[in-house]
């Protein structure tokens, strides 16, 4: 079983997390084709993100009432058939559809394996699955824009989205003997309302990203039908007797905090990989396959240092180790920008390597995130961690963006070359993204020491105390 929960979870975690990545490289193929501008072509990215963050807490509560295996099964079909549409289509309204419904099944997917780790596994099952989830969640992020530039070259972009099939298939073949039929028909009713609001309030604030550079009227105004939407749904938390956020969970200390962490993460490194690509064929002249392999170094520096993070846990908390995982990132990310005006690949190779390994020691922040909240929950709490995630990805690519379109905008009316204003865009984004993952660094170190009490797992000898 536990063996079969691993490979699992750690299929889950890459196809899913590739889906958000594999873009990337094969971006620039789709412009061409489907007759795309830079606004425009996040839309492909954000279309998958965007439903993604905003059904998974509903989805999470879902899943705790009815069951995991059911949502798997659906999710997981519904995200096959999205796959085979979005490589079948043939404008950009059917792909942006295609990839809506991917983000939509993968809402109900993510939040359900992740919830294994906490049903199925003890407490050093749950260490490695988080390491494995992690570990496949980075290398899908590096290795996506490669395979993306890969097969869009040799094959054709419809082929990004066919190679999610066979990893649907053989996670079909698996979830009957893994996952159990159990549902929980006291759990509370999931609740729509509060879905459509938070879910239209991330669609309107980061639509306000993608048109506050080029469009700062209509930017203002869906900024303002956000935040608008935003507050409603606060204030109706805060009334309602059933809450789609548990109370227990935002009032765990340890458990906001590490959502908190997340986001800034997120919202760092989420925008550089979507762009990275795009900087490396229009600034350095590299073809898709080689603007996407440089990434494979941030996997490569994953799994090496994978293997010294439940060692760093036990010696310094996993406050610490988290932290300092965050601060090697901003270091990576802050190297690049120091030799991002230099057009080769040669000297940005430290700084991504640093961005891998530093990525790696932040796997405690998703176990010790569930460690702290009750079995019953785990579906919630699972279905939040991904959220904040895929929150922040979204966002993340829309503030990069941002920040690199005003950027760029800026050196193209100085007369600068569009390679050229490209790449001091880049920079730019690139330290707002060390600032942000230096904040969760901070973050992590103050939010994430200490765990809840009575919150024993499969296997525990005792309670936690």
């Amino acid at each position: 079983m536990t063996r079969r929960t691993l490979v699992l979870i750690a299929l889950g975690a890459f196809v899913t997390t590739l889906d958000n990545t594999i873009v990337a490289a094969g971006a620039p193929s789709i412009a061409r084709d489907l007759a795309l501008d830079l606004g425009s072509l996040q839309w492909i990215a954000l279309g998958y993100m965007l439903p993604f963050a905003g059904l998974l807490l509903v989805a999470g509560t879902s899943i705790d009432r009815w069951g995991r295996r059911p949502a798997l099964f659906g999710g997981l079909l519904a995200f096959g058939l999205g796959a085979a549409a979005g490589g079948l289509a043939t404008s950009a309204g059917l792909l942006v559809a295609a990839r809506v419904v991917q983000g939509a099944a993968a809402a109900f997917l993510v939040p359900g394996l992740l919830s294994l780790l906490r049903a199925n596994l003890d407490a050093r099952g749950r260490t490695l699955g988080a390491a494995v989830w992690t570990a496949c969640l980075a290398a899908a992020l590096a290795l996506g824009p490669a395979l993306g530039g890969l097969l869009s070259e040799y094959l054709g972009w419809g082929w990004i989205f066919f190679v999610n099939l066979p990893f649907v298939a053989a996670m079909l073949v698996l979830l009957p003997g893994t996952v159990p039929r159990g549902r929980d028909p006291d759990a509370p009713r999931p609740a729509a309302g509060a879905m459509t609001a938070v879910t239209a309030s991330l669609v309107l604030l980061t639509a306000a990203l993608v048109e506050l550079g080029e469009h700062p009227r209509t930017g203002v105004a869906l900024l303002a039908g956000g935040c608008v939407l935003g507050a409603a749904f606060v204030v109706r938390e805060r009334r309602a007797p059933a809450r789609l956020v548990p109370a227990e969970l935002t009032g765990n200390r340890v458990f906001a905090g590490s959502l908190a962490v997340q986001v800034l993460w997120g919202l760092g490194i989420s925008g550089i990989v979507f762009f990275t690509p795009l900087l490396h064929q229009d600034f350095l002249g590299l073809d898709p396959v080689r603007a996407g392999l440089p990434l494979a170094l941030v996997a490569v520096a994953v799994v090496a240092a994978t293997p010294l993070v439940a060692r760093a846990v036990d010696r310094h908390g996993p406050h610490r180790t988290v932290a300092a995982g965050l601060g090697v990132v901003a270091a990576g990310l802050l190297a690049l920008a120091v030799v991002n005006h230099l057009p080769a690949v040669l000297p940005r190779i430290p700084g991504l390597v640093l961005i891998g390994a530093g990525s790696a020691f932040t796997t405690p922040l998703t176990s010790h995130a569930l460690d702290v909240v009750a079995e019953r929950q785990a579906g919630t709490a699972s279905g939040l961690l991904t959220a904040s995630r895929e929150l922040s990805s979204a966002l993340g690519v829309a503030l990069i963006g941002a920040v690199l379109t005003a950027v760029r905008g800026l050196r193209l009316d100085a007369g600068a070359p569009p390679g050229t204003a490209l790449a001091t865009g880049y920079t730019a984004g690139l330290l707002a993204a060390a600032g942000l993952t230096l904040a969760g660094a901070l973050l992590a170190v103050r939010v994430l020491r200490g765990r809840s009490a009575g919150t024993s797992s499969p296997g525990d000898k005792r309670a936690v105390p």
